[in-house]
């Protein structure tokens, strides 16, 4: 009996030992696997994305929109394309452009708009021999809270644009429409199948070949001609004394992005600066937050002049809407435009190649900006700057330069 029990105790033993050993080789294995697995994955993950890859995320939010607009059928939506939404007959002579007659007051910017077409070679004051129409009626400002917002643009429309026809070939210019966080961009009135050329156009609202994004401008931007770039042709050192400057508004109230709010983190108070306010609206000091003191005794230490010419690169964040001034002012100073503001639709971003004169930045990777301009080499700074130059000379130093793009 008892040597029945040492067997058993024996073989009860050998089966925990062969239990132990295949069990210790199994964890073994999955203790390197899963080593592997991470170092592997520690050495491909970055801690940020490079340019080619916003882009890439850029164009396949392209793709899909365009994807949506052959698919979209709904009846309060006009998806419009040259094809469907232009009727190319009235063209077939010459490109001509008519402006309808100004019955009702008009803000300057848009009268400066209208001389250039009426003093423009396309344009004809016969309505028959247009190929294309352009408003009396001021749309370049669509907040409500404006003075130059136009109410009741619906019954105007119906009652002072003849020859509307739901739209089409005719040419919308606006300046201010939507705002944070969702950026709505309707117009408060059916645009039907016009065309729109919009400053601070979303990818989202953007038509492809058909609406044109322009940049947002100021009141006393020059009608004809317009400031040189002030990037000399020989511009050495190619890096400025600071790397990269912000100077502007930040929002304590919900009108504006957050991205501003978080500058402060990125600001090092040496070859970075990035300093804004809240000194802006008639309630910011109700509205004030612990930093706002600080951060308005910084921002008063800084000339915005002065930053914006001894600066490799100028940020140029979203604000209350995604395009800004700002976008201009770095251009003619030659200071290389680093754009945070996800989702835009550069100014005529469709025949521009943008990636010769500026650099993106993702939003959601604000800490990550500063590597981003560090990464920029001589060679490629120095083009980027000479490229500013040509844009801004060739197409934005002068309303009548953007307009003229826009219809050419």
């Amino acid at each position: 009996m008892k040597a029945k029990k040492r067997y058993i105790l024996v073989l009860f033993s050998c089966w925990f030992l062969i239990l132990c050993c295949f069990g210790g080789y199994r964890l073994w294995k999955n203790d390197n696997s899963e080593a592997r697995d991470f170092n592997y994955t520690k050495h491909t993950l970055r801690s940020y994305l490079d340019t080619h890859e916003i882009h890439r995320e850029k164009d396949l939010v392209y793709s899909a929109r365009l994807r949506r607009n052959e698919r979209s059928t709904s009846a309060d939506t006009v998806t419009c394309t040259m094809d469907t939404c232009f009727d190319f007959s009235r063209c077939k002579d010459d490109f001509k452009v008519y402006v309808y007659p100004v019955e009702d007051k008009i803000s300057s910017v848009y009268r400066n708009i209208l001389n250039v077409i009426e003093e423009s070679r396309f344009y004809t004051k016969d309505p028959l021999q247009a190929c294309l129409f352009i408003l009396s009626l001021d749309t370049l400002d669509r907040d409500h809270l404006s003075p130059d917002y136009v109410k009741n643009m619906q019954i105007r429309l119906s009652q002072q644009a003849k020859y509307w026809n739901d739209g089409k070939n005719h040419l919308l210019f606006n300046l201010y429409s939507g705002t944070w966080p969702d950026y709505c961009e309707d117009l408060g009135f059916d645009v039907g199948q016009a065309i729109i050329a919009k400053a601070s156009f979303s990818l989202s609202k953007f038509r492809p070949q058909f609406d044109i994004s322009i940049p947002l401008f100021p009141k006393n931007h020059p009608n004809k001609g317009g400031e040189r770039g002030t990037l000399t042709s020989n511009n050495f050192p190619v890096n400025q004394k600071y790397i990269l400057v912000f100077k502007g508004k930040r929002y304590v109230h919900g009108i504006g992005s957050e991205t501003r709010n978080s500058l402060y983190h990125v600001h090092n108070n040496n070859d970075i600066i990035l300093v804004t306010t809240c000194r802006h609206g008639k309630s910011w000091k109700q509205m004030k937050d612990r930093r706002c003191e600080t951060d308005n005794e910084e921002f008063d230490r800084w000339d915005y002049h002065f930053l914006m010419h001894n600066s490799t690169f100028c940020l140029v964040p979203r604000g209350r809407r995604l395009g800004s001034f700002r976008f201009l002012e770095a251009l003619q100073a030659g200071c290389i435009p680093l754009l945070l503001s996800n989702g835009w639709e550069l100014p005529f971003g469709e025949v521009i190649d943008w990636t010769k004169a500026t650099v993106w930045a993702d939003e959601r990777l604000l800490l990550q900006v500063p590597d981003v301009v560090r990464s920029v080499n001589q060679t490629r700074v120095h083009a980027l700057r000479q490229h500013t130059q040509i844009l801004w000379e060739n197409y934005f130093s002068s309303v009548e330069k953007i307009v003229m793009t826009t219809l050419e």
